[in-house]
């Protein structure tokens, strides 16, 4: 039993090693509806929904409880592993404490891994120890130290974020990065049922081809392009970690024309909807046969 957790008033935040102990654990669906945060030293591997990640050095990542994490190889060195439910702490309800919902969390460019340069490690170090240290205490005030401590680490996340992302365009003022961090922010809630670049520049109080300048001058992929990016990664989950079928997925996804939604998939993926789902499902049973072989 995980003794390091903390779970009063449906508030829920416990640390596991990340470890070949716990890995088994970590990848099953025990954490699926928290939020996560990992702390993985250099050399390993972790795939996030479709993408693969490897570490040089030290890094974080991010993930929300609609993502699909699978650690694929462990590092030399154990990493951290931190839970937590929205009850515990919310980043949408304190935006303005952390600001980091639409970068860490929610990001239109599903970015989830943050490296930690050298001359920050032994910060970051410092607070996975300290979190470590409360949950041992048991004292009165833990669950409020928890959450202090879970707020440095995202608040010095997203500064790292912002300055190695995207160019570091997001570190320049001029260059509006609230817009890019709002605009993230409504797509992550809205993408199934607005589909346009005016949809969200209504949202945004400004005009589509504002919008549309705006994201040019950052250099970051067009709006419209931002909007189908995300409603083509929720297909790809539900194809191939549910039961629906591309019809029913495409009236879940806000079509009301199943042949267009498969023809937008077709564009975006190269693949169709079933041809895409069964190549995922054949690669992932030759994996697992490999393993176990």
């Amino acid at each position: 039993m995980n003794k390091n957790i903390f779970d009063t008033n449906l508030k829920t935040i416990g640390l596991l090693q990340l470890n070949a102990e716990n890995l088994e654990l970590i990848n099953a669906d025990a954490y699926k509806t928290y939020i996560k945060v990992m702390y993985l030293p250099k050399g390993c591997k972790v795939k996030v929904d479709f993408s693969i990640y490897e570490t040089d050095g030290p890094a974080l990542f991010f993930i929300s409880p609609n993502q699909v994490l699978s650690i694929q190889e462990l590092c030399s060195g154990s990493g951290h592993f931190i839970f937590y439910n929205r009850d515990f702490y919310c980043v949408q309800i304190h935006d303005e404490e952390v600001a980091c919902d639409g970068l860490l969390f929610n990001n239109i460019n599903n970015m989830p891994m943050t490296a930690v340069p050298g001359h920050e490690a032994a910060f970051i170090d410092h607070l996975f120890l300290q979190i470590a240290h409360e949950f041992a205490l048991k004292d009165s005030s833990q669950e409020e130290m928890l959450r202090t401590y879970l707020k440095q680490l995202l608040i010095k996340s997203t500064r790292l974020w912002k300055q190695q992302h995207l160019g570091g365009v997001l570190t320049d003022q001029n260059n509006d990065p609230d817009t890019f961090r709002r605009f993230s922010q409504l797509v992550d809630a809205h993408y199934k049922e607005k589909h346009t670049v005016a949809d969200y520049a209504d949202l945004l109080l400004i005009a589509p081809k504002t919008l549309t300048h705006k994201f040019k001058r950052m250099n970051l992929p067009q709006p419209n392009e931002v909007i189908k990016n995300r409603i083509i990664l929720e297909a790809k989950r539900l194809l191939v970690h549910t039961a629906m079928s591309a019809k029913e997925i495409a009236y879940e996804l806000g079509y009301d024309d199943p042949a267009y939604f498969s023809r937008l998939f077709l564009i975006k993926t190269g693949e169709s909807p079933s041809g895409f789902k069964a190549k995922y499902l054949t690669q992932n049973s030759a994996k697992a046969a490999d393993l176990d072989s």
